[in-house]
């Protein structure tokens, strides 16, 4: 995979067309903001995971390749009623078998927040760079599939993420977490400019980042 190998090799390594894209990518690098707060996120999964998880298991990170933010351990921040919906929306694919929710208290910390316009800005600076060695080493682009508008599988975004942060740690710039603001399924009401999953995600990549979890109060929404 492209992420791979821009991880396992060095700026001085062998390969000159990598070496002058990472060097022409960590030229524009800016110094990582610490964000000294922190926020609760709520992960959706199977029951078993969730109580493993309350129990002392660690946490799996996602790796898939259309993950909408990289790798990282997926929580919604602030919405346990988004995470229920997703559990459930996995049991119905037949992904897990009884759907839970766990809560977390997660610190922020060195965070690529795509909030933040900096952040946005660096990735789409990187973009033509990225497309440009990929078309050089004749590798094949990935897209965002999935049906209109909101195309579920990111991978696209998924490698532009991952391989930015890669080239950035291996410039001694690593990110803890990774969070972003989507908006996601159909209008609230006619002519709405608000959308009805519409959601705040942190992907975490430093599992040290996650303070402490526990069990929601309320599993499941009022009445269901």
């Amino acid at each position: 995979m492209f992420t791979n190998r821009l991880a396992s090799r060095s700026v001085d390594g062998e390969d000159g067309r990598l070496n002058q894209y990472k060097r022409v990518v960590l030229s524009g690098r800016r110094d990582v903001l610490y964000y000294a707060r922190t926020v609760i996120g709520y992960h959706g999964c199977d029951l078993d995971t969730a109580e493993q998880i309350l129990s002392g298991s660690p946490f799996t990170p996602s790796t898939n390749d259309y993950d909408w933010l990289g790798r990282g351990v997926y929580f919604w921040e602030f919405g346990p009623d988004r995470a229920w919906r997703f559990a459930q929306a996995q049991a119905r694919r037949g992904r897990i078998k009884t759907p839970a929710i766990i809560g977390a208290q997660i610190s922020l910390g060195r965070c690529f927040d795509l909030l933040d316009t900096q952040h946005t800005r660096n990735l789409q600076s990187y973009y033509p760079l990225w497309l440009q060695f990929m078309n050089l080493a004749n590798l094949p682009i990935p897209e965002n599939r999935g049906a209109l508008p909101d195309r579920k599988g990111r991978y696209l975004d998924c490698a532009i993420i991952n391989g930015y942060l890669d080239i950035m740690k291996s410039d001694g710039a690593f990110h803890d977490t990774v969070r972003g603001c989507f908006r996601e399924g159909s209008p609230a009401w006619p002519d709405a400019g608000i959308y009805v999953e519409s959601h705040i995600q942190v992907a975490v990549r430093n599992t040290d980042n996650i303070i402490g979890v526990f069990r929601p109060t309320h599993t499941q929404p009022p009445g269901e």
